[in-house]
Parts: structure tokens; C-alpha cells; sequence
């Protein structure tokens, strides 16, 4: 199920909400009983769990990908040692 965020037009209160894709949205504000609006969010991110070769795969290939030769963490020069051998 989704998490919508509301935020009540009166008192500002901002609070989550797990509902159904189905589920007609809330329409007032536990706290004072006054209209909220359902915001729009950024969305979830994706979390992997597990050794499965998609995680790892990527995971390898990404850390070999940094060195001298190559800049990674976001970085405009190279680095001197990989990330994960800071």
C-alpha cells in the first residue's frame, strides 16, 4: 500500500497516511477537523535485500569502476584510493 502525505489548509499539520490505491482520500484533519490537501511526493526508493547477482553484479561493477584513472563519488578529479578504502 502507498504512503500519501496530507498537510490541513488551516492549522499546517502535516502527517503520512498508509491507504489503498482504491481508497478515496481523507478529506479532514484528525487534529482540528478542518480540509487538508494530499500533497504529491517524491515517491519510494528501492531497496534490495539479499546476495542475489543483480545487487552484487552491480555493486562490483561500480566499485571497480573508481580509481586513479577514473573519478567516482560524484568527484571533478580522480581519486587517490577507491571509496571504500578510505
Amino acid at each position: 500500500m502507498p504512503t500519501y502525505e496530507y498537510r490541513c489548509q488551516d492549522c499546517g499539520w502535516t502527517f503520512e497516511r498508509f491507504q489503498s490505491i482504491k481508497e478515496e482520500s481523507l478529506k479532514k484533519c484528525p487534529k482540528c477537523n478542518s480540509r487538508i490537501q494530499r500533497l504529491i511526493s517524491g515517491g519510494g526508493g528501492v531497496i534490495f535485500k539479499g546476495s542475489s547477482s543483480r545487487t552484487t553484479s552491480y555493486a562490483a561493477g561500480y566499485m571497480s569502476a573508481c580509481g586513479r584513472d577514473r573519478p567516482c563519488c560524484g568527484r571533478d578529479t580522480p581519486c587517490e584510493q577507491r571509496p571504500c578504502e578510505s
